[in-house]
Parts: C-alpha cells; structure tokens; sequence
C-alpha cells in the first residue's frame, strides 16, 4: 500500500513538471519516466538480496554508469550549451565530452538506468515496462531530433551523420 501511495504521488509531481514544459517531446519521455518509476518501486526490494550475485553486479555497473554519463551530460549541457533559461534550451550545438559520440547522453543514461533495474529482479511485468521506457525514450529522441534540426539546421544533420543515437558506433 505504501508503494503504491509513493507511485501515485510521484506521479502527480511528475505530470504537473511534465505539463508546465513547452517541450513537444514532454508526452514520451512522460511515460518513460513513468515505466522507470513504476520499474524502481516494484524492485525495490529487491535491490540489496544477494548483492553481489553476477546479474546484481552488472546492474550496479548500469546504474553507477548511468549516473555518472547523466552528471557528464548535464554539466555539458549547462557550461557548452549556453542554455537560455532552461538548461534544455541550448543556444549552441554541443559536440564535445560524450556528445561527440552519441546524440542523447541523457536518454542513453535513462536507458542504462532503466536496464540496470530492471536487471534486480527480471520479470515478465518488468519487461513490459522496460519495453514501454525503451520506445518511449527512443520516440523522445526522435521528436527532439526534428526539434534540432529546425534549431540547428544543417550543422544538426550533420552531427546526425557523425554520431549515434545512444550507443557510440553502434545505434
């Protein structure tokens, strides 16, 4: 009962920070963050039994990775993207750190944390949504792909041509 109470509270918080964003993309990555919510908390208690068994190692990594590409994304965003306002609305195209090998630092550490949980305690319910995260952060990407180029133009299809969405030289 309290899970659920602390689901549909985050929820509310989540969907009011969602509605006050202009961004076109905020529907997706709503329900991204929804799945990864709802992934964390039916795991939760999972998270410590048998830490140190192979697949809660990998999970660790994933999660440890996640957290440390999304303080690098961040940090580039704010000091090379000169954002005005918003730390999404960047006046410069950011190439550098891991932006020069991936387009979406961001979603990409979404997607680490969402399989490093998911890797807690793997079930048929949790693979539903780590699915529902995986389109959804990928339709994210792509709606603030269209975004850039309109922002950025030509220098965005470019860096399109150069880098991958989420994992350097593969995707």
């Amino acid at each position: 009962m309290i899970k659920i109470g602390i689901f549909a509270s985050l929820s509310i918080l989540l969907l009011v920070f969602t509605l006050s964003r202009p961004h076109r993309h905020r529907f997706y990555r709503f329900i991204a963050f929804e799945s990864l919510l709802a992934l964390i908390i039916l795991n939760v208690d999972s998270w410590f039994h048998d830490p140190f068994s192979p697949m809660h190692i990998v999970s660790w990594i994933l999660l440890t990775a996640s957290l440390l590409l999304a303080i690098h994304g961040f940090r580039l965003l704010r000091i090379a993207g000169s954002p005005k306002g918003d730390i999404e609305d960047t006046t410069r195209l950011i190439t550098t750190g891991a932006y020069q090998y991936i387009r979406h630092p961001l979603y990409c550490s979404l997607l680490l944390l969402g399989v490093g949980v998911f890797l807690k305690r793997p079930t048929l319910l949790d693979s539903s949504l780590l699915i529902i995260l995986l389109i959804s952060v990928y339709a994210t990407a792509k709606v603030e792909e269209r975004d850039n180029i309109i922002k950025f133009g030509h220098e965005y299809q470019a860096y399109m041509e150069k880098t991958r969405m989420f994992i350097p030289f593969l995707f």
